[in-house]
């Protein structure tokens, strides 16, 4: 009995044998020279776009009070909820010399309290309306962001207007606020991601107000006391530097005589005097930003590229989508799908009031980190130095466009869309036609603005990881001129670019 089940076990194991074989075989038959010949395998193209569906960019009012301040109204009625945002045109590149993060800070104040409400009776109010309340600062504005249900309208508009006119910058307040955000950055600064991006903006924008963090920095932060915040408030906080956006289930009526009611008596002032600051001409330079241990590396390559109202933007940022973004990305193809080096890879176009700039960025494991620096600057040298094959372009297009019916589902997506149109002062006809505007860029579109405005020549490049594991490789791909920092040693302030 046991030896015909060892008898049967030892059949069955070579029938799978010969059929394992057969199978080999008939799959990869050889040649009388003993090489296995190419397999045909079936291919097919990948499926077309769905069909795009028709947009209707709701209607909007646009009015501007007696005291300058711009006021929108965008009606949507399919959620009863409003949206109430307001931008100031002061962000970083307001802050002071030598005081970065002064716009930021003034900005996340304006809830911690007012001279009627303490920061606690500012989140009860919000907390018990169901409602959503945020503030902050970015490059070129600040902002105050309000969301409720339609039946607080009214409590919205009015703490919107305590806030942005009565902030009590109490002492307290604020140095609670430098210990949070101080805590925060020394968290920050010990990730290689954040600190490669922080750095690769100082080498691009120089000693612009761009070229440093929003929020600031550690030294930066413990110089803006109580009387610089009061100054700069009093500078740029008024109703003809101030866009205020409503929208959401409320009549225009009601939207207009609110504001009116709570704005309408805003004192406007003297517009404050822009800094000004030469952006400077990209120049190639390599830091590489030393943290012993890390497995990986951060890469980040650009340069200094155009702001968001150039008229060339559009088809810029079309460019760097076939590059590196949605419906297209070469990057990825590239470094992901074909060489196994990464899991993501990208670019971007990022439009700011005076300047912009353009992106790259990865991360490899360390021992790749020179093999995939070499491949990115190639496909950015590729892109400018190559016609864009329409196919390639129509997949890109295909994909924005189809998108864009997503990004103003929501009140508060509508709001950003118009917002940004007016701040930079874009063409308001243009948000409703941006699918039409897609399509219309050409291939010789993206050859004109790539040979005009890449510069693979002239890259800002950190990296970011165990500089032992990959800088002698550095210079057998093109790069043998570079800089080591350690990343416990990284001060914006001191690192000067060239």
């Amino acid at each position: 009995m046991i030896l015909s089940r060892i008898i049967m076990m030892a059949v069955a194991r070579l029938s799978q044998y010969f059929f394992t074989v057969f199978l080999l075989i008939l799959l990869f038959p050889f040649d009388g020279a003993g090489q296995s010949q190419t397999v045909d395998w079936p291919s097919e193209d990948p499926p077309p776009p769905l069909i795009t569906p028709e947009i209707e960019f709701p209607d909007y009012e646009l009015r501007r009070l007696s005291n300058g301040l711009q006021v929108f109204f965008v009606g949507a009625h399919e959620q009863p909820v409003v949206n109430v945002r307001l931008l100031v045109r002061a962000g970083a590149s307001s802050d002071p010399e030598q005081k970065p993060g002064l716009a930021s800070m003034a900005a996340q104040m304006l809830n911690q309290g007012t001279t009627s409400l303490t920061a606690q009776e500012i989140a009860e109010t919000i907390d018990n309306v169901g409602g959503g309340l945020s503030v902050g600062a970015g490059s070129d504005h600040s902002f105050v962001n309000i969301l409720v249900m339609k039946d607080s309208f009214n409590l919205a508009i009015e703490l919107l207007a305590d806030m942005i006119r009565q902030p009590a910058y109490s002492s307290s307040e604020l140095s609670r606020l430098r210990q949070q955000l101080l805590s925060g950055m020394r968290v920050s600064y010990d990730d290689p991601a954040y600190v490669a991006s922080i750095v690769f903006e100082r080498l691009v924008y120089g000693k612009y107000p761009y070229g440093f963090p929003s929020n600031g920095t550690p030294e930066s932060l413990q110089n803006i006391s109580r009387e610089d915040l009061v100054r700069f408030h009093e500078s740029h906080y008024m109703p003809n530097n101030v866009i205020l956006a409503i929208v959401g289930d409320v009549t225009s009526d009601e939207a207009f005589d609110g504001v009116n009611r709570v704005l309408g008596d805003w004192q406007r002032g003297p517009l404050p005097i822009p800094r000004s600051f030469e952006l400077p001409q990209p120049t190639p330079r390599l830091i590489v930003i030393d943290k012993p241990g890390a497995v990986q590396t951060v890469v980040r390559v650009g340069h200094l590229s155009l702001p968001r109202a150039h008229q060339d933007y559009l088809a810029f940022d079309v460019a760097v989508k076939i590059l590196g973004g949605e419906g297209g990305n070469r990057l990825g193809g590239v470094l992901r799908t074909e060489r196994s080096l990464t899991y993501s890879a990208s670019a971007d176009l990022s439009g700011h009031q005076y300047g912009g700039d353009f992106m790259a960025e990865t991360e490899t494991r360390s021992s790749a980190t020179a093999e995939a620096l070499r491949l990115m600057v190639d496909q950015i040298t590729r892109l400018k130095d190559e016609r864009v094959r329409r196919r390639e372009l129509t997949s890109a297009q295909d994909y924005l466009a189809g998108n864009f019916p997503l990004t103003i589902e929501t009140p508060n997506a509508i709001a950003s869309r118009v917002l940004e149109a007016i701040f930079f002062g874009l063409n308001l006809d243009d948000l409703e036609a941006y699918p039409e505007l897609i399509n219309e860029v050409t291939p010789d579109d993206i050859q004109r603005v790539t040979r005009n405005y890449l510069r693979p020549e002239a890259l800002s490049i950190v990296l970011a990881g165990d500089a032992s594991a990959f800088v002698d490789d550095l210079a057998s791909v093109g790069f043998s001129e570079y800089e080591i920092l350690p990343i416990t040693e990284v001060n914006l302030s001191e690192l000067t670019p060239r």
